[in-house]
């Protein structure tokens, strides 16, 4: 889905309702609203590398679909790193960083890493 930001993400789940219900039954309880709306835009920008282009909407919540539940923990990490500076294996961190190479998040916090705390102090 080439989609360019906030306006196309909003113009694609006006064009599609189903996946914009399914996509709101994913969101956390406690996601602030910038984080669920770039978490969103994520989830939606690799939902046919998971599912397929036919499969709209995507398979429900508690499903047991393989390529689900690894969006949503692919999703979960990548807003994890930034919003909360977690860090992951470097294999998942290169995954889930391609998967959300066109994605600006302008607002995000800047962390210091714990590595970086450490050499700043030699």
């Amino acid at each position: 889905m080439g989609m360019a930001g906030e306006d196309d993400v909003s113009e694609f789940l006006r064009q599609n309702r189903e996946t914009a219900d399914w996509v709101e039954s994913v969101r956390g309880e406690c996601e602030s609203d910038k984080q669920w709306r770039h978490r969103r835009e994520f989830i939606l920008r690799n939902m046919t590398d998971f599912f397929g282009d036919e499969q709209l909407p995507p398979p429900p919540l508690g499903s047991n679909h393989r390529g689900l539940d690894r969006l949503l923990a692919y999703s979960m990490v990548w807003s994890n790193h930034v919003f909360t500076g977690c860090r992951y294996p470097q294999p998942v961190m290169d995954k889930v960083l391609n998967m959300a190479e066109n994605i600006k998040v302008t607002d995000a916090p800047v962390h210091t890493t714990r590595d970086e705390l450490v050499s700043k102090k030699g």
